[in-house]
């Protein structure tokens, strides 16, 4: 009786006692996204396999996150896409030119987790291609604004991907509460926490976090053992934290 009740304790335990963040992460408790209502978002892939989210910021870039590539893994972009198994929606493929991920970019905890990727041809507007606007100051979104995510990842813990978008509203999440939680883990100056009733999931980092129609936040990262967890919020890097290093990069490439 003794070891039952201990198993028991530690196992009410656990989800307090990891803190290992989890990368790549989807949507959970979301439904199915009108098509093309997103036209900004893009599937980030490697030799056709969705990896990452991302999104267009101008004709000729995508922001995503810095741990969406890995050494020198060639990356293709996927623009105009809802869903991935469907040849004939008109979705275009293209290969990135240069890859510009954040010099000060670190794992173990994520610092700079951000990246910018310039295509090799220019993206055309239209009704099913569209980029979205980024915060044009520094600044924090305030505590409970409603916000949304979407993306092509699981819809489960350990799932398998979605192959149609899908998209959750969630809040934003007082800096001090999100601080009280990760701890060291967590940069109020980098970063920013949502919670709600659906969340992240494998297979979406790099997708954007929406407040009205600005993307305010890039999916970075989560609970390693639980999609949506309610005792770690998800984290996303903050994109007004990166506007002299966004604008840098587009001027000079």
């Amino acid at each position: 009786m003794t070891i039952i009740i201990i198993i028991s304790l530690l196992a009410s335990l656990l989800p307090h006692l990891t803190f290992t963040a989890h990368v790549n992460v989807g949507i959970v408790n979301g439904t199915e996204a009108k098509p093309h209502s997103r036209p900004y978002m893009v599937s980030i892939q490697v030799k056709r396999q969705h990896i990452c989210d991302g999104f267009l910021i101008s004709d000729e870039f995508v922001l995503t996150a810095g741990h969406c590539r890995k050494k020198t893994e060639e990356l293709t972009v996927v623009v105009g896409a809802h869903d991935l198994r469907d040849m004939n929606e008109g979705h275009v493929r293209i290969k990135v030119e240069s890859y510009h991920k954040h010099l000060n970019y670190k794992e173990n905890p994520y610092r700079n987790d951000i990246m910018l990727l310039r295509l090799e041809k220019n993206v055309k507007n239209n009704k099913n291609v569209e980029w979205i606007s980024i915060p044009k100051t520094e600044g924090d979104i305030a505590a409970d604004s409603v916000c949304s995510v979407a993306g092509w990842g699981s819809l489960v813990t350990n799932g398998t991907a979605s192959p149609v978008l899908i998209e959750t509203n969630v809040k934003i999440m007082n800096n001090a509460k999100c601080e009280n939680v990760w701890k060291l883990t967590y940069s109020a100056a980098q970063m920013m926490c949502v919670y709600g009733n659906g969340g992240s999931c494998d297979g979406d980092s790099g997708g954007p976090l929406v407040c009205g129609d600005t993307a305010v936040g890039v999916t970075s990262f989560g609970d390693s053992y639980h999609c949506n967890s309610p005792e770690l919020p998800e984290v996303y890097t903050k994109i007004s934290a990166y506007l002299p290093w966004i604008k840098n990069i587009i001027r000079n490439n």
